[in-house]
């Protein structure tokens, strides 16, 4: 188990083995480089813990732990977690603030096993009952693989992404994010410590707009700081967009040495945004590096299918490798701007959720029009959002919310599939959205995303595009400090502005042209590639004979898409890149053993270098 997540801890790696049970970390060296490998025990050796993540207030929960009485060995993060843990049990978890998948073991009373997620979703936990057996691991490529869940099949049609609880093996399951699992005699009690919720509308913040501003920059800063701690060089992951940006300028300000920050590029002009990444990394004198993205699919879809653990299909993911690969030739560490736009307003679906309630009947008279409109390949181009919208515009909210982002539409997936399912995804985000009753409706809609897109989309993402290199990514956003902060909805959204108060907190950190330009981020021109160099990839990945063998999607249905998409009448690329990346993911997982990502690295080159 621990040699197939070689990946995610290069530098070492260390096993506990007693009577019933086994824990192994693999370990990337941040904190306390000399001592700080795991498992690590209490002072008796009775518990045991390991951990992959950061908690950036160990040093304070330390002190008061060492006035409690405990010895600690290192001055690593995780060794906070077995003596906090003697302390309060396993509601330790609700005093940390990082990022953390952790498996804690007591030998005492018999054995107890604790499981525990940040409240965030940062870092990912999955597990495995199979009788009176558990196993659990970070990544679903360390546990043994299963049955296809066409649950999850189901879920990742619509969102491109699998949702928790759900995996794409029937028998393995995510640990939620904000949840602890406990396993003691034989039986499991799965419970939530914390959840980032909306304030209810009575609660949401009033104060003058300069009080507000200054609190935004402070808490960012703060959060900012606490992301920056750390016993080696850390970066920026910098796309030119305001979240990265204002990351960039606040590290760069709190950094003794020069920053380093990093981008990408492509060549089509609507996606690029080195420019805006270099004007950032001049203001603030980073030591910048880029790179320029040309499509490559044998080469990159396949490297992309490896190093995700079940099918992930949103295209961003592929940006997001390549940089994350261009930083690990240089930091072990990077932050990245995950979490802004669910928190401060920044997509596109809320001011369309916003104008669908004063419009939506223009939406239905409109419609016959906009549907004529040809399709465009540009980013986030008029013809696709307009078509989006009055689709969409006079269904309920969150339906409504979601079908602007649906990937396959119910009656799409039967016909591609084959085969109607009494599964519907769309229940995930109603079980969320039940949960904010009373807040304002665009807070629910924004929790809906914080809860289920961010975690399941843009975390995943994250996280193994990174890992894949060896690099933690960090994300400041993805902090109570900052995610705590109520604001009204005039704050987030006005009009087609997005994300306004914090905007205008970044002006004194930024240039106008990045304050207030268009929306920006790590995704690529994938609906010209497969009109035009990735279009024989396409149609040889998704032959007849390859669909038909491992048999999911109809070879039919998934042709038509090509042609359509290939002759402009419309824009399929995410539901193309969706089949792409499931039948890739299913050559290279199920079809055939994962490899490894990378090899083990080697103490002695590792000091030299």
């Amino acid at each position: 188990m621990s040699a197939t997540l070689v990946h995610r801890g290069p530098d070492s790696d260390g096993v506990f083995v007693d009577d019933g049970v086994g824990l192994a970390a693999r370990r990337l060296s941040i904190i306390d480089l000399a001592h700080g490998d795991q498992p690590i025990a209490n002072e008796d050796g009775t518990i045991h813990v390991v951990q992959n993540g950061e908690i950036y207030n160990h040093e304070e929960l330390r002190h008061g732990l060492e006035r409690a009485g405990h010895r600690f060995r290192t001055t690593c993060d995780t060794e906070v977690l077995v003596h906090l843990y003697e302390e309060e049990g396993y509601d330790f978890v609700r005093r940390l603030r990082g990022m953390f998948a952790l498996a804690l073991w007591d030998s005492r009373r018999g054995g107890r096993l604790v499981l525990a997620r940040d409240r965030f979703g940062i870092k990912p936990l999955v597990y495995r009952r199979l009788g009176d057996e558990l196993s659990f691991a970070s990544e679903l490529r360390a546990l043994p693989r299963g049955s296809i869940d066409l649950d999850a099949l189901e879920a990742f049609l619509a969102f491109n992404s699998i949702p928790a609880p759900l995996t794409i093996f029937r028998e393995c399951r995510k640990l939620p994010a904000g949840h602890v699992l406990v396993w003691e005699d034989g039986s499991i009690a799965l419970s939530r410590f914390a959840r980032p919720a909306p304030a209810p509308a009575d609660e949401v913040r009033r104060e003058d707009d300069a009080e507000l501003l200054e609190e935004v920059r402070g808490r960012l800063r703060d959060s900012v700081r606490a992301h920056l701690v750390s016993d080696v060089p850390v970066g920026v992951l910098l796309s030119g967009g305001v979240d990265s940006a204002t990351l960039a300028a606040l590290a760069a300000e709190e950094s003794s040495e020069p920053l380093r920050t990093f981008s990408i590029g492509f060549e089509e002009r609507s996606f690029d945004e080195l420019a805006d990444a270099r004007v950032v990394a001049s203001r603030y004198g980073t030591r910048h590096r880029e790179l320029v993205l040309r499509p490559d699919a044998a080469l990159l879809l396949p490297a992309l299918a490896d190093s995700f653990d079940e099918p992930f299909a949103d295209s961003s993911a592929l940006p997001t490798y390549l940089v994350s690969q261009l930083a690990a030739s240089d930091v072990k560490v990077a932050l990245s701007g995950e979490g802004g736009d669910e928190l401060f307003g920044g997509y596109y679906t809320y001011a369309a959720d916003l104008l669908a309630l004063r419009f939506g009947g223009l939406a239905r008279v409109a419609r016959p029009v906009i549907e004529r409109l040809p399709t465009s390949t540009a980013k986030a181009s008029f013809d696709y959002r307009a078509k989006r919208f009055v689709r969409a515009a006079n269904l309920p909210p969150l339906e409504r919310h979601h079908a602007w982002k649906e990937i396959f539409g119910a009656d799409a997936r039967a016909e591609l599939r084959g085969a109607s399912s009494t599964f519907d995804p769309v229940d995930v985000l109603r079980e969320r959205f039940a949960e904010t009753d009373g807040a304002p409706l665009l807070a629910r809609l924004q929790d809906v995303d914080l809860g289920v897109y961010l975690v399941d989309d843009l975390l995943v993402k994250t996280d193994r595009a990174s890992m894949a290199h060896s690099l933690e990514a960090r994300v400041p956003f993805c902090d109570s400090v900052v995610a705590n902060l109520a604001l009204p909805d005039r704050h987030k959204v006005r009009g087609f502005s997005k994300k306004v108060l914090l905007r205008r907190a970044a002006e004194p950190l930024l240039p106008r042209s990045i304050v207030h330009g268009r929306k920006r981020g790590f995704s690529i021109p994938a609906a010209a590639w497969l009109r035009g160099e990735l279009e024989p990839f396409a149609r040889d990945t998704l032959s007849s004979d390859t669909l038909r063998r491992q048999g999911f999607f109809d070879p039919t249905v998934a042709t038509r898409l090509v042609d359509e998409h290939v002759a402009g009448r419309e824009d399929r690329s995410r539901q193309l890149w969706g089949l792409l990346s499931f039948t890739l993911w299913y050559e290279r997982h199920v079809e055939r053993a994962p490899r490894p990502l990378r090899e083990a690295r080697v103490p002695e080159l590792l000091a030299e270098a």
